[in-house]
């Protein structure tokens, strides 16, 4: 499957615009994380811990939203977005969307 985040694929043509396809993850934050990330945050640097969950999420989201797009029949996903967005003080939700297409 192929997925962009243009709104075509080089030498290909979309001959059917299959809808929307979407991908949603959700993480908890977890407090010993939370505690080094402070500590982190004083003293500099990156904070391996939540850059992991990040990637993890983007993983997922957009897994859930080639899942979606394969039981449409798409062959690809164009005008792919990644949106990260904090739920409360202590969840992350991270969403896939695109357009799901059949190419020819």
């Amino acid at each position: 499957m192929i997925v962009t985040t243009t709104d075509s694929v080089e030498g290909k043509r979309v001959v059917a615009y299959l809808g929307v396809v979407s991908g949603e993850a959700v993480y908890g934050a977890n407090v010993f994380r939370d505690i080094f990330a402070s500590i982190r945050d004083v003293v500099g640097g990156r904070t391996g811990g939540y850059e992991q969950v990040l990637k993890d999420g983007k993983i997922a989201a957009l897994e859930d939203m080639v899942e979606e797009a394969r039981a449409r029949g798409a062959d690809a996903v164009v005008g792919t977005d990644l949106d990260y967005e904090q739920i409360g003080q202590s969840m992350l939700m991270v969403s896939a969307n695109g357009t799901a297409v059949k190419l020819g």
